[in-house]
């Protein structure tokens, strides 16, 4: 390997994660900043139908992707330490698997097109099958960098992925390609963050077939697939019942909706999750330590993403229409509702790198089967009301999930359900009082543009939180100043 391990007992061990999350939040906000500028000039261009065909395909991806053998890398980072030739034989496995699920794919193709009733769909899932051949390219270097928590070499990587895939998106939306702008774009992030990887890691990609001694790794593996599965069946449940009930427009502006609204969760919080899990990893023999710090995580999370989901219930309406233009206006009511129900989803996610790096995987399988009960059952019976069903199933059935991983995954780390809710009530009290003033504010506002009125509510906003915090949660906005603006390590 050449970059060393990440130690617990060091005394730089706090800055290296501080310098962990900087890198890695702070690439993502960058090039998630450069992705969204070009996504909002590309769905101006393509139609909600566009969306919805796209969204069928995600269904299938999604479903092949929990055997691409990410849980090996888990098992790398996870295991005290880990050899060359260990690369070299998970480097293997990885190509096997994933070269596999590539010819999967292409047979179950036009199954899945009869299935959603759209031949297209066959087309775009033999293309994205060129995705899982770069994943052994990706994985192996991502535990090598995990391991050393060093987050600052990936990050440059995935910067320049980005301004690729963005310049991809743009090329296709202008085009005239369609659907499948969206499907080159996200090949061509992939394939250059591979490059990228294997570059600066000087990971050398020479497999090894040799699997001897591999027993422990492949074992660890292998007990976070069922975790993942139940994940995908959760995750994917809506847009798998969806896709064949639906027509392509009303589903493309749920799955529009549902992509704004997880923004936070879904870019954000895995990045601050590949952080979490190696640096739990490695505080692992210390329980207590363990639940203090993720109290502290959810604290400090929850104040910066609260106000984004609040805000973006109470603003839906000027809100889609400014970013995305008059024909995606219908998308305003999901916004409205999903938003409500990423809190929820936001606390859930915080859990399994928690349980993953204690070494009980089985605590997230747990947790994921409870999921892949609750919401395919909400779907089912959110679906006869249409697609703004699928919606309040979000709302409706991720409270009570949440509400089952705090009691299954809490337990093993000592957590209290009263340290966390003190840790939450911050973000989610002050949030609250920001969109009531949002709210009555708008009431008051003549009609207007929706620029103007976006422009209006969020500076409102922005101030009426900080009125809140200073008045009910000073000492939370004095911890999260520090955390931005403090260089030395906490004790």
């Amino acid at each position: 390997m050449s970059l060393a391990d990440a130690d617990a007992s060091d005394a730089g061990f706090g800055a290296r994660i501080r310098s962990a999350i900087f890198w890695r939040s702070g690439s993502q906000i960058v090039s998630q900043v450069i992705s969204w500028g070009v996504t909002l000039a590309v769905i101006r261009l393509l139609d909600p139908a566009d969306y919805g065909l796209f969204a069928m395909t995600q269904v299938i991806l999604n479903f092949a992707t929990f055997l691409n053998g990410y849980g090996l890398v888990s098992a790398l980072v996870q295991s005290d330490s880990v050899e060359p030739h260990r690369l070299r034989q998970a480097f293997g496995i990885m190509m096997l698997l994933n070269g596999g699920l590539a010819a999967l794919q292409l047979v179950i193709a036009p199954v899945a097109a009869d299935y959603y009733d759209q031949p297209m769909v066959a087309d775009l899932l033999r293309v994205q099958a060129l995705l899982y051949l770069s994943t052994p390219f990706i994985s192996v270097p991502e535990a090598i960098m995990g391991r050393a928590l060093d987050f600052r070499r990936p990050a440059v990587v995935n910067l320049i992925a980005a301004a690729a895939s963005a310049a991809m998106a743009l090329t296709g939306a202008l085009s005239g390609w369609g659907v499948w702008t969206l499907v080159w774009a996200p090949i061509t992030g992939f394939w250059v963050k591979a490059a990228g990887y294997v570059i600066v890691t000087g990971f050398r990609p020479v497999p090894s077939f040799d699997f001897r001694g591999t027993g422990a790794m492949v074992t660890y593996g292998a007990s976070l697939l069922g975790g993942q599965l139940f994940w995908i069946v959760q995750s994917q449940a809506d847009i798998f019942i969806g896709g064949r009930m639906l027509e392509p427009h009303q589903l493309g502006l749920y799955a529009e909706a549902l992509f704004l609204t997880q923004i936070f969760v879904s870019k954000f919080v895995p990045p601050l999750n590949d952080v979490a899990f190696p640096a739990y990893a490695r505080m692992q023999k210390d329980v207590s330590r363990v639940a203090w710090s993720f109290c502290k995580a959810v604290k400090l999370l929850l104040l910066l993403t609260c106000p984004v989901y609040f805000g973006m219930a109470v603003t839906a309406e000027p809100l889609v229409e400014t970013l995305f233009g008059a024909k995606w206006l219908d998308m305003a009511p999901f916004v409205t509702i999903l938003a409500l129900a990423m809190p929820f989803m936001t606390l859930q996610v915080m859990f399994a790198p928690v349980s993953n790096a204690l070494g009980r995987p089985g605590t997230t399988a747990r947790v994921a089967a409870v999921g892949a009960v609750v919401m395919p059952v909400a779907f089912l019976i959110g679906i006869r009301f249409g697609a703004i069903g699928l919606a309040w199933a979000w709302l409706l059935g991720f409270p009570m999930l949440t509400a089952a991983t705090v009691k299954l995954a809490g337990g093993p780390m000592g957590l209290r359900a009263s340290d966390l809710l003190r840790a939450a009530a911050p973000g989610i009290g002050c949030s609250l009082l920001m969109a009531g003033a949002v709210m009555a504010l708008d009431q008051l506002l003549p009609p207007l543009p929706a620029p103007v009125r976006l422009g209006i509510l969020v500076p409102a906003g922005g101030l009426a939180l900080l009125a809140a915090l200073l008045l009910c949660a000073r000492g939370t906005l004095g911890e999260l100043v520090a955390l931005v603006v403090r260089r030395a390590a906490p004790a």
